[in-house]
C-alpha cells in the first residue's frame, strides 16, 4: 500500500493559524486515499472530556451509531474492551479471537453482523495514550483492507498526531493538562513499598518482607497516596499502573 499520504500528514508542521476543520480534512483525505469508507477519532471519556464533546473527527455509516446505542452493544463491544488489552493499533479479528470463550460471545458476533450491514466490513483501532494512561482512539473501517506491521505501526503515529493537533486547537486546557509529564519524586521506600502494593500484599506482609512495622508501611502508603492524589489503596495501583511506576 502507498502510506505517502500518511508520511505527508506526518512530515507536516502545523502553525498556530490552523483551524481543527482544516486538520480534520486532511486527515479524512488520509484515510480515504489509504481505501477506508469511515473513521472516528475521539476522546476517552472521563476527568478531562465529557459525553457531549469526545468526538473530535470522522463519521461512521447512517444509522450505525443509533442502533449500537439501541442494542447497548457498548457494554460487550469486543473491539473496544480490547483496548486495555493492546499498546498498539489492531484489526478487529484480533480481539474476536481474545473473547472466544467471552459469555457475551454470541452479541459480539450479532453486533458484528449489524456492523457488516452497515457497510462496516472490517476495520482497525489505533490507541493514543498520553503519560497518564489511554487519551484517545482513531477508528477506521469499511471495505476490508490489509495493513501490514510495519503500516499498522505508521498509522499508529497517524492517530497520535491527529489526535494531539486536533485537541490542541479545540482544547488547548485539555490538551496542556494530559499531554504535559508528571512530575513526581518518590523515595525508595516509597518505590518499594507501591511495587509490593502491586503484588496485592497487605500492611503486614509489606511490613514482614522490608523489615518494618506494619504501622511504618501505613505511613509510606499515606505519602504516596497524597503524592498521587489517590482515593484509596486501589487507586493508588491504578494510577501507578498508568504512570508506569508498576507493571
Amino acid at each position: 500500500m502507498n502510506m505517502n499520504a500518511v508520511l505527508q500528514f506526518l512530515d507536516v508542521k502545523r502553525d498556530e493559524g490552523i483551524s481543527a476543520d482544516a486538520i480534520r480534512a486532511e486527515l479524512s483525505e488520509v484515510i480515504c486515499t489509504l481505501g477506508f469508507d469511515y473513521f472516528t477519532l475521539v476522546r476517552q471519556p472521563g476527568p478531562e472530556s465529557d459525553a457531549s464533546d469526545i468526538m473530535l473527527a470522522g463519521q461512521w455509516p447512517k444509522g450505525w451509531p443509533e442502533l449500537y446505542v439501541k442494542r447497548k452493544y457498548a457494554a460487550i463491544d469486543p473491539i473496544i474492551r480490547y483496548l486495555g488489552h493492546s499498546q498498539r493499533g489492531y484489526r478487529w479479528g484480533e480481539p474476536m479471537l481474545a473473547f472466544e470463550q467471552d459469555p457475551h460471545r454470541n452479541r459480539m458476533e450479532r453486533m458484528m453482523v449489524d456492523a457488516r450491514r452497515h457497510g462496516l466490513e472490517d476495520g482497525y483501532v489505533f490507541p493514543v495514550h498520553g503519560r497518564r494512561g489511554l487519551v484517545g482512539v482513531l477508528s477506521v473501517a469499511g471495505k476490508a483492507v490489509d495493513l501490514t506491521q510495519s503500516e499498522i505501526s505508521m498509522m499508529d503515529a497517524l492517530a497520535k498526531k491527529a489526535f494531539w493537533d486536533i485537541l490542541q486547537m479545540l482544547d488547548p486546557g485539555a490538551y496542556e493538562r494530559i499531554a504535559r509529564p508528571v512530575e513526581l519524586q518518590m523515595t525508595r521506600r516509597e518505590m518499594e513499598t507501591l511495587e509490593y502494593l502491586g503484588y496485592g500484599m497487605t500492611s503486614n506482609e509489606m511490613g514482614a518482607t522490608l523489615g518494618l512495622s506494619a504501622h511504618t508501611v501505613d505511613w509510606y502508603m499515606n505519602g504516596i497516596q497524597d503524592k498521587l492524589q489517590a482515593k484509596n489503596r486501589h487507586h493508588v495501583v491504578a494510577i501507578a499502573f498508568r504512570l508506569g511506576l508498576i507493571s
